[in-house]
Parts: C-alpha cells; structure tokens; sequence
C-alpha cells in the first residue's frame, strides 16, 4: 500500500483494511522464522545483531508493547517476555552481544506467548475506535490514534522482515530452508559486461525533503516530519546504480590497499577488521563469485554492489567524485513512481537483485532505478529537521540515532515492503555495516 491509499479512516472500511496489512504482514515474517530449523533460530549470523530468537519474540513484544500502553487491558501474557524482547541492539563499533543459546527461552514458551499476545491483540483491535487524523493531528503532536499505532506496527514488522532477511543471508547457503522461492534467484543470468558510467545533469532547484504535518492522510515516521524546501545547485549524478563490475575496477586498482581513498576511521576499521572486499563477494582460482540469498554465483557485473558506507564513500573518491547528499538524491529522483507494479526490484518480489538496466522506472530528469534493487547510500548523516518531535509512544526510534555515525538511505531493496519506498522514508545504518542491502550512485565532486 503507498501514501496515496492511505484514505480517510472514518469509512467504514478501514479497519478491514488496516487488519488484513497487519495479518499480511504477519505471515511474511512467519514464512522467514518457519523456513529454519530451531538450531538455526538460535545462531548468530551477524556478530552485532541478537541471535534470531530474539526476533522470533520481539516483533509480538512490540505490537504488545505499543498497543497496550495506557490502556486498560484484561488479557494476561507473559509480562517477563514483554521486557526480554522489547528492544533490539546497534552497537557502535563495540559492545557486540557475548550472550549464549542457553540464555534464550526454549521455543515452546516463545510460540506460545507468540499465540497469546496475537490472540489477545486482535480481539482488541476488533472493539477499539479506529480513526485518522494523522500522527500530528491538530499540530499539536500530540494526537496518535489506534489506525497510527497499527501502522507502526505494520512497518515496524516490514521492516524486519528485510533485516531477518540480512540475517539469513549470512547463514550457510542452504539454512533457510526455501527451496521453492530459491529459483528466483537464478532467473536473472549473470552478466560478464560491466555498465557504461552515464551521468545526468541536475538543474538546479528547489527540493521538499519529508512530510507536511498538514496532510492528514500522511503515515510516517517521526523524522520524515516536518516539510522543508531545500535549495540543490546543479549536479551530475550517475545514470545507474554502481555495479559489481564498475566496483571490481576499485578493486582491481588496489582501492582496499590505498589509504588516500578512505577516510581515517573507516582506513583504521578495514585494517582492523581485515577487509578486504565486499561482505557478500568470494575470491576463487577462477574469480569473483557473489553469494546470492540461496546459492553462489559468478559475480554478475551488471547487478548493483552491495556495500558499507565506508566502502562506498572510498569507491566515489576513487572515481573522482562523491555520494550525493539526501537532497540531492531528492532532487534526481524527482517524478520516479516507485509503487508502479513491475516498475522496480521491491516488496519482496525477488530474493536479489537484478541488472541495473532491467529497471524501467526513470526520473524526470533520465536517471534510472531510484527505488528498489538497492538501498542507496547518501554522504548525509541522519539527523532531525528543524522543528523535530519524538513519537512520545517511541522516543528512540529516530533520536537514538542523531549520533553523526549513522548515514542516510534512500530509495529501498528487492525486501522493501512497497509502502516503505515513499519519498520520504529514511532508512539509516552506521557507516561500517557490510550487511545491508545497499549500493551507491556517485554524483560530481564538489
């Protein structure tokens, strides 16, 4: 669903509606944590995330959580789960979780305090008043409806459903166990042919970063609000995604041994930690090979690399130029229509992605791809608009991460949910993080 349905919640049939997205949404997590076996939930594919148990109880803690809170509720769940896995982690640089398996629940008391809060919750939802005024309401900002609070939790879930997704690509090829969606994968054949470095000329002109807390038919998170113009100068920017075959140049060059193209602190995290490419790539006698969600691959060089922001902010300084800033990435995806059904690689159609040039969504200005297929990183650090409020019903979810080490994303990936791919959505990752699903497009250096 995308803003533009987003309709009036006085008509009687909105609740319908906004419980069939949460139910939907539901099963896509469901069809993740089932397509493992139990040993697997409690590994830990990614040293600085919780191990996948955690995930298997948090997302009914934080419905839980957040439907409940000041309201007066008769249903009994398990209150020491609720706090066990309310929150999740991002831990900078160190502090990386030293639990073990032993400390988690057993999966039988997981799944049924799972039962109990879905059976609880969606008696509720089925007698509470839904109505929609828009999560800044008579601008107060003060106003957060049930139909706001069930999309949170709609998002929210949607949200994991693409970082579990993270998770389980890190595992052994073969751990999710996916065999009928797995061909997927293998449709798009590998190209041996690197793309042409196009760029597109930006007039310049003005830009609306975020959301208006005037439309009241708007859902978004707390920092997409408030609007605000923002003056772009001219630019080039380029006319696709980097590819894996334009990043293998870097490589080729010698860009993870010369210091000059990395800044001090992402020079000093690829010597500690010894990177040496990027996370999802592997050297063999007879080349490159790409580890693809359910299978290795020849690496296809007409697909969209996925890298760090670190790694990212070297190969634009390696080739002369730069990653845009938010506004300017704004500014280039002026006229894109990123819902349009077959448009882009998104809301879960494909398990990878695809070659830059299959995309047949194009900007108002020619440049190519701007949602889905690959996040894309921006040189701008995540931080408020002027004029920012917190949700008072989840102050951290932004203000936690106005730090200056967590960077701006924009656009989405092949497990973005559609309604994540409006303009104002931001996404944000610290600058080291190899996992995400996540490239670059550079513009003209300053």
């Amino acid at each position: 669903m995308n803003r533009e349905e987003l309709i009036a919640l006085d008509r009687p049939d909105v609740r319908p509606k906004l419980l069939a997205r949460w139910h939907e949404a539901r099963s896509i997590t469901d069809a993740l944590f089932d397509s493992l076996s139990p040993d697997v939930l409690y590994q830990r594919p990614i040293a600085e995330r919780h191990r996948v148990v955690f995930y298997l109880g948090h997302l009914e803690a934080f419905d839980w959580n957040l439907l409940t809170t000041r309201r007066a509720i008769t249903a009994s769940v398990n209150a020491g789960f609720n706090q066990l896995f309310a929150f999740g982690i991002d831990p900078v640089g160190s502090g990386f979780p030293q639990d073990v398996p032993g400390d988690w629940p057993n999966l039988q008391d997981i799944h049924a305090y799972r039962l109990s809060v879905r059976e609880a919750l969606d008696e509720l939802m089925g007698t509470l008043p839904v109505s929609w005024q828009g999560p800044w309401a008579g601008g107060s900002g003060r106003h957060f409806d049930v139909a706001c609070l069930l999309n949170v939790a709609i998002e929210h879930r949607l949200m994991h459903a693409e970082t579990l997704t993270y998770m389980l690509h890190r595992l052994p090829v073969g751990s999710p166990r996916d065999a009928a969606e797995a061909p997927l994968a293998a449709q798009v054949a590998p190209a041996r042919s690197a793309m042409p470095t196009a760029m597109v000329s930006i007039p310049p002109g003005r830009v609306m970063l975020g959301e208006s807390r005037s439309n009241a038919q708007a859902f978004g998170w707390d920092n997409e609000f408030p609007a605000h113009e923002v003056a772009v100068p001219t630019f080039a920017i380029d006319q696709y995604m980097v590819t894996n075959g334009q990043y293998l140049a870097f490589m080729t060059d010698g860009g993870y041994e010369r210091s000059e193209f990395w800044q001090p602190q992402d020079w000093a995290w690829r010597e500690s930690q010894g990177i040496r490419q990027p996370a999802f790539w592997r050297c063999e006698r007879d080349g490159w090979w790409l580890r693809a969600m359910h299978q290795e691959l020849p690496l296809p060089l007409d697909w969209p690399v996925y890298v760090s922001h670190a790694e990212a902010s070297a190969y634009a300084r390696w080739a002369g130029k730069a990653l845009p800033t938010e506004a300017q990435w704004m500014r280039a995806a002026l006229g894109a229509q990123p819902v349009q059904e077959g448009q882009c690689n998104a809301n879960f159609r494909r398990w990878d992605p695809e070659p830059v040039q299959a995309c047949q969504q194009v900007s108002a200005f020619g440049v190519v791809g701007m949602f889905g297929n690959g996040w894309e990183w921006t040189r701008s650090a995540f931080q408020p608009a002027d004029g920012f409020e917190a949700f008072p019903f989840y102050p951290g979810y932004s203000k936690d991460f106005f730090d200056g080490q967590h960077f701006v994303l924009k656009g989405g990936s092949p497990r973005t949910a559609a309604c994540m791919l409006r303009p104002s959505f931001r996404n944000w990752f610290q600058a080291h993080y190899q996992h995400v699903y996540a490239g670059l497009r550079c513009v003209s250096a300053d």
